[in-house]
């Protein structure tokens, strides 16, 4: 069915774009030349030199972009990049990407601000806009792919937002990158800080994305100081609604756990959580990515030392949970893991 109701240039469906084509007296093969060049070759409008020029100017002012870049920042060598966007209403959202040799990844914001408020992310401290349309996250990887000369392979639902707060924007989003953009469900990975419904809904999306669910802490205790949506959904909940994914995808789920020296990070700490995931209340085959703490201002954590997140990935790895510690990508840029924060004003 047509969607108008996001008549912007990556908002908008085929059916749409077609029917507004045909409407303007153009060939049907105009849509598909269209279709083709915004998301096969993923080119800009104005670039699509298969189209005559007053048609693409037609299209550019029927169809605008969603989101406008108030800033532009590169680090890592020019590696990474974050762009800071405002989208309607002035909501502010910050996506990156992250190059390598052969391929890239971006990473895209799913809400304006995030209502999880966690305490060691700068997300989380700024505070709820509102909700992203699958147009602007759309948007978010397309306009990233046209500043990266490597093609883009991946995409994470890890920037601002928790993702499965919008469920259903980030659903179609994540149908229409598979469909639309070509990349594989298997190469899309959503993150949540443990939206246990919404995760066992996740298990009945006909696509079986990658599932990450931060946990932070091996005890509700702890982690109801760190994220306070645990007090909804304990670790319990949490690890039962994984089970549910794991179980329906037969896709083993990444256990994102933040770093934070002198909280969570103990050898005592890695044996609970080995025994938490290795138990009866999950007990599955599990990966845990380390991530090393970012230091954001305002906040009083510091990161776990190096010898101390060795030792805990020792730990974990004993009882045969897989491991991997995260390179951070973009510190110089507050581009990495938990430092996204809109900061300019209109």
């Amino acid at each position: 069915m047509a969607d108008f109701l996001d008549p912007t240039r990556y908002g908008v469906d085929r059916d749409a774009l077609t029917a507004m084509l045909v409407e303007w007296g153009e060939p049907r093969y105009r849509a598909d030349q269209v279709w083709e060049g915004l998301w096969s070759q993923r080119r800009p409008l104005e670039e699509i030199t298969s189209l005559g020029k007053d048609l693409r100017t037609r299209l550019e002012s029927a169809l605008p972009l969603a989101l406008e870049a108030r800033a532009d920042l590169e680090g890592d060598g020019g590696m990474t990049r974050k762009w800071l966007w405002t989208g309607h209403e002035g909501a502010q959202v910050e996506t990156v990407l992250m190059r390598y040799p052969d391929r890239a990844t971006v990473c895209v914001s799913s809400q304006a601000g995030c209502a999880m408020a966690c305490s060691f992310c700068a997300t989380g401290q700024a505070g709820f806009e509102r909700h992203l349309s699958a147009g602007e996250i759309l948007e978010q990887v397309v306009r990233a792919q046209f500043a990266s000369p490597q093609r883009v392979s991946n995409v994470v639902f890890m920037g601002m937002g928790e993702p499965l707060a919008n469920e259903d924007a980030v659903h179609e989003a994540v149908a229409r990158i598979h469909r639309d953009l070509g990349i594989s469900a298997r190469q899309i990975t959503v993150s949540t800080v443990g939206v246990a419904p919404a995760m066992r809904r996740l298990a009945e999306f006909p696509l079986p994305t990658t599932l990450a669910v931060s946990l932070h802490a091996p005890d509700d205790a702890l982690r109801e100081t760190l994220v306070p949506l645990n007090r909804r959904y304990p670790l319990a909940e949490i690890l039962d609604a994984a089970r549910v994914y794991m179980s329906g995808r037969g896709r083993r789920v990444t256990f994102e756990y933040v770093m934070l020296d002198g909280i969570n990070d103990s050898v005592t700490q890695a044996e609970a959580l080995g025994s938490l995931l290795t138990g009866p209340s999950y007990g599955l085959p599990s990966h845990v990515n380390l991530i090393p703490y970012n230091p954001t201002p305002g906040l009083v954590a510091e990161p776990s030392r190096a010898l101390r997140l060795r030792g805990f990935a020792d730990t974990l790895e004993r009882p045969g949970i897989s491991v991997t510690i995260r390179k951070n990508r973009g510190v110089d840029i507050d581009a990495a893991c938990g430092q996204l924060r809109a900061r300019l004003t209109p």
